[in-house]
């Protein structure tokens, strides 16, 4: 009996020893911080900060292009060589994407499926089978420009060649700002054209296979006069040089 006693003992004695190196290896390691912060942003608030940012930086740049062109207008008054220079890039202004367009088109909308009155997915789908993602969006932007779009407009901006939209989690990103579905993508041009091209599209026809079976919105509609606003980013000139 006095040996298991004294068996016993030694083994408070050991795990004693070994909590205690635990506890100070422990402090040493968080320098007496807490190892699992709560503190830490999660994903939307990090996108909301974001958004933010990019929000007041799109103000100043509007104030200052405001500016810009002001002092422009007035150096145009005296000075012909100024004058000429503004009236050429009003003359590009348009092909670049830098004035509002309008005429016939299309529209296209797609959505979320939504939950059953259960709050059950339906028989047979996953997560990823209900939401909207960035392919589906990209095969609707590549069905219009491939049925000749001569303007295209994701939500309330104009696409132009180095628009790239992005999925971030749940929502869409443009040009620096969020969206959440629905996503209407307007496109003008011959809608005839348009339709049979969205009909040709493999990466529609599948979604739309998906929103027979899963509920997902599909909504394409032929409209006589649409219009979409002005690229308002600044150009990316990466590969321009200087004439001399």
């Amino acid at each position: 009996m006095a040996t298991r006693n004294a068996i016993w003992t030694a083994l408070v004695l050991v795990v004693c020893l070994v909590a205690g190196l635990l506890l100070a290896t422990t402090r040493i390691a968080s320098h007496g911080r807490e190892l699992r912060s709560t503190d830490s942003g999660r994903l939307s608030d990090l996108v909301r900060a974001a958004q933010s940012s990019v929000d007041s930086a799109a103000a100043t740049r509007d104030d200052l292009s405001t500016r810009v062109q002001a002092l422009q207008s007035a150096a145009a008054r005296s000075d012909s060589a100024v004058a000429e220079v503004l009236a050429a890039i009003g003359a590009l202004t348009p092909a670049a994407a830098g004035a509002p367009a309008f005429g016939p088109g299309v529209t296209v909308t797609l959505t979320d499926a939504p939950r059953g009155l259960d709050g059950n997915y339906p028989e047979g789908a996953t997560p990823d089978d209900l939401v909207v993602h960035q392919q589906d969006v990209q095969s609707v932007l590549n069905a219009v420009w491939a049925g000749g779009a001569s303007a295209v407009e994701l939500q309330d901006q104009r696409i132009v060649a180095t628009s790239a939209p992005r999925c971030v989690g749940s929502t869409l990103l443009l040009h620096g700002r969020t969206y959440s579905p629905p996503y209407t993508i307007t496109a003008l041009g011959d809608p005839a054209r348009l339709t049979a091209a969205l009909d040709a599209e493999p990466g529609v026809r599948l979604f739309r296979a998906y929103a027979v079976r899963f509920g997902l919105g599909y909504r394409e509609a032929s409209v006589d006069l649409l219009g979409v606003p002005a690229y308002e980013g600044p150009p990316r000139m990466r590969f321009a040089r200087p004439v001399n």
